[in-house]
């Protein structure tokens, strides 16, 4: 395959495993779960998916939610003490059985987390099992030329993550005026005071 059919397979394979994603009551229950929130969103992940976590928890905090990111690495030497019984765990791995995600997970129930919600792909994995429900990415095959790269299921990951939090934005009647509060610098931050920039 030759680089412009390597580069359009990619960007195929990403589109159709987007598409695919089926987003069914526990994709609601998420954003209804998410709402009803009286504590902080936290998400973790680890590798690639906790790029896609941490991006999630920005955000939501830019979309009027409290969210914060914990590396489940350094959740084992006190990061974890931004937990509490209020907040909403979010955690994300492809496989659902990164040992680290896993770790933070059985912590953070120790700690009195009310609601895990699993982002996943696989269908048999400790995520699953430590989880209140999963949002389930499908089955996905990545268009990498070894099969490995996690390139289309980070796509899903990050749709989806999107989905949430644009859908938790407009149910929870989130306006310009509240964004640009929330945006002071930048052209987004000017974009959301002014009506005229254009979008």
């Amino acid at each position: 395959m030759d680089i412009k059919e390597r580069m359009q397979a990619v960007l195929q394979a990403e589109a159709e495993a987007i598409a695919a994603i089926d987003i069914n009551d526990e994709f609601v229950r998420a954003v209804r779960v998410m709402m009803d929130c009286e504590g902080k969103i936290i998400t973790t992940g680890i590798g690639k998916a906790g790029y896609i976590a941490k991006k999630f928890a920005a955000t939501l905090c830019s979309t009027a939610t409290p969210a914060d990111f914990i590396h489940p690495a350094e959740a084992a030497h006190g990061d974890l003490g931004l937990v509490d019984d209020h907040d909403v765990m979010i955690a994300f791995s492809t496989s659902g059985k990164s040992r680290e995600v896993i770790e933070i997970l059985e912590l953070s129930r120790h700690l009195g987390v009310a609601t895990i919600i699993g982002v996943t792909s696989h269908p048999e994995s400790d995520l699953r099992n430590l989880s209140d429900f999963v949002l389930d990415m499908g089955i996905i095959e990545e268009p990498c030329p070894l099969g490995l790269t996690p390139s289309a299921s980070m796509a899903v990951m990050l749709a989806i993550t999107d989905a949430l939090a644009l859908s938790l934005m407009e149910q929870k009647g989130v306006t310009r005026e509240d964004y640009g509060l929330r945006h002071h610098g930048g052209y987004l931050g000017r974009a959301a005071r002014l009506d005229n920039v254009p979008h």
